[in-house]
């Protein structure tokens, strides 16, 4: 198996690099260093130019708006996104939602929803946890009673991320009380500005607005808004949990933030010289640079077999790149925060710069550096909790 790149795919991925090169804005580019922390408007704005290309919805099908690339095509253009950095198309519009409409939504369904999810007029947030039902979420108790042509909702979700940013929301709710807990379960969408919706924020570690609680006090959705079958919400959630998962290692973020480090560490003065002249630092800086080539060459792999097998579903292995991502995020993290040192506690600079040569992009890799770390330590939960990807990956790999 090759698992090289083609003179075609090296050749894309520089038309990616220079459209990023051309076309981020600078106000946005300056928040290079944050990531975590774009505004809700930068991420709109973003959006809508990768959109006038062509390129917010990567692994969308041609019909319905996507740009016909292969599955390496896709890897090296969210590779590059994370590497910039650039902020990347809404993943709860583009990843999520988005393609449980265009498999299993109406014909109606797909002509409303999915130009605007594409474009992103429309921000969709996702219900699915619970108090009491996060990783075990067909636990969740939020019911939707059907009264006439409307489902009544009533309950709550919770680290609801970007609800305070929403439009709409795409909700998993329970329509059938006697069913067993994996059945009864509708998916349904939700306008934010319904009467009866309150959204409640919750003020994560970094000190930043992301998470949020949500509830539904007979809250009057229409019938048409469900997608797909009645009671049939939990295939659907699998199916949206296991869409488009090569890409869950974020590989591109992790190496991105390595560049950051040893770039600090260039500027940086250690007790005998420059903290890149350090051989602890140095020794991380390869052990995480060897870890991110094991993550790309396995990610290749799993394109390499679901393009073989060629039965749409989703391969067990990307429980792997879920699992090993997640920690690799958190250590290229915790490594940028421990270059920035005291500076990296700050969001915003108002002081000396203990640098000769610090240019703004050098600074923004700076500031947030300690907030960013606490945001990552949430990588191994959101997406499916470790422990979740390692019962899969005992399960469906080592038949355990």
């Amino acid at each position: 198996m090759d698992l090289s790149y083609t003179p075609a795919e090296l050749e894309f991925r520089e038309e990616v690099r220079a459209f990023i090169r051309d076309n981020l804005p600078e106000s946005i580019r300056a928040k290079a260093g944050l990531s975590a922390n774009y505004h809700g408007q930068d991420v709109r704005t973003w959006h809508r130019i990768l959109n006038d290309r062509g390129w917010a919805a990567s692994h969308w099908p041609v019909e319905y708006g996507g740009p016909g690339w292969s599955a390496v095509q896709r890897y090296i253009f969210m590779e590059e996104l994370l590497q910039a950095p650039a902020p990347e198309p809404l993943s709860f519009n583009i990843n999520m939602v988005g393609p449980v409409i265009y498999t299993f939504g109406s014909a109606e369904q797909k002509a409303h929803f999915l130009p605007k999810i594409r474009s992103l007029d429309y921000w969709f947030c996702q219900g699915f946890s619970e108090p009491g039902a996060g990783s075990d979420l067909a636990s969740l108790r939020t019911a939707a009673v059907r009264d006439g042509d409307d489902y009544v909702i009533n309950g709550q979700k919770i680290w609801t991320s970007t609800a305070h940013e929403a439009d709409w929301m795409f909700c998993l709710a329970r329509t059938d009380a006697t069913a067993k807990k994996q059945e009864g379960i509708s998916f349904i969408l939700i306008d934010m500005a319904t009467p009866g919706i309150t959204v409640r924020p919750i003020i994560t570690i970094d000190g930043e607005h992301h998470t949020n609680e949500v509830f539904f006090d007979n809250v009057r959705v229409p019938v048409t808004n469900r997608v797909g079958e009645e009671n049939k919400g939990w295939d659907y959630a699998k199916f949206l949990l296991g869409n488009e998962r090569t890409g869950i290692a974020r590989v591109g973020l992790s190496k991105g933030r390595l560049q950051r480090a040893r770039r600090l560490a260039e500027l940086s003065e250690a007790l005998d010289g420059k903290l890149s002249d350090d051989p602890f630092f140095r020794r991380r800086c390869i052990e995480l640079e060897i870890e991110l080539k094991a993550l790309e060459i396995t990610a290749l792999r799993i394109i390499d077999r679901q393009r073989k097998r060629n039965d749409g579903k989703p391969d067990p292995a990307s429980s792997i790149l879920k699992l090993r991502g997640a920690e690799t995020q958190q250590f290229s993290a915790e490594l940028v925060a421990e270059v920035a040192g005291p500076l990296g506690l700050a969001q915003t600079h108002g002081g000396h710069v203990p640098w000769q040569e610090f240019d703004e992009a050098d600074l923004t890799a700076v500031l947030g550096a300690v907030p960013n770390y606490f945001y990552s330590r949430a990588a191994t939960i959101y997406g499916g909790a470790s422990e979740i990807q390692k019962n899969i990956i005992s399960k469906a790999i080592l038949g355990l």
